[in-house]
């Protein structure tokens, strides 16, 4: 069974980036389209970003221009590179590689 483990999360003051880290236990390249999701407190999980093997990247209109996935198939991880932070982004961030989930990472952004 292939786990993902997400890393990267933390608190950041509004304006500020963070990189969260989804690294697979197997080869990422064998689960097609990989992708980042968010779930803030009582609100419904959504679709941060995606990527697929031929590498088309698709971002929620929130974060577009401000947030970046990729990936590093040596080193069988998933990158989310966040800048420009805003307290709305604040929510636990989980990466997505097939039908396979993470196990969330906080990210809190606040002054």
């Amino acid at each position: 069974q292939v786990q993902l483990v997400e890393s990267g999360g933390g608190l950041v003051q509004p304006g500020g980036s963070l990189r969260l880290s989804c690294a697979a236990s197997g080869n990422i390249f064998n689960f097609g389209t990989m992708g980042w999701y968010r779930q803030a407190p009582g609100k419904q999980r959504e679709l941060v970003a995606s990527r697929t093997n031929g590498g088309s990247t698709s971002y929620a209109g929130s974060v577009k221009g401000r947030f970046t996935i990729s990936r590093d198939i040596a080193k069988n991880t998933v990158y989310l590179q966040m800048n420009s932070l805003k307290p709305e982004d604040t929510a636990v961030y989980y990466c997505k590689l097939g039908a396979i989930w993470g196990q969330g990472t906080l990210v809190t952004v606040s002054s």
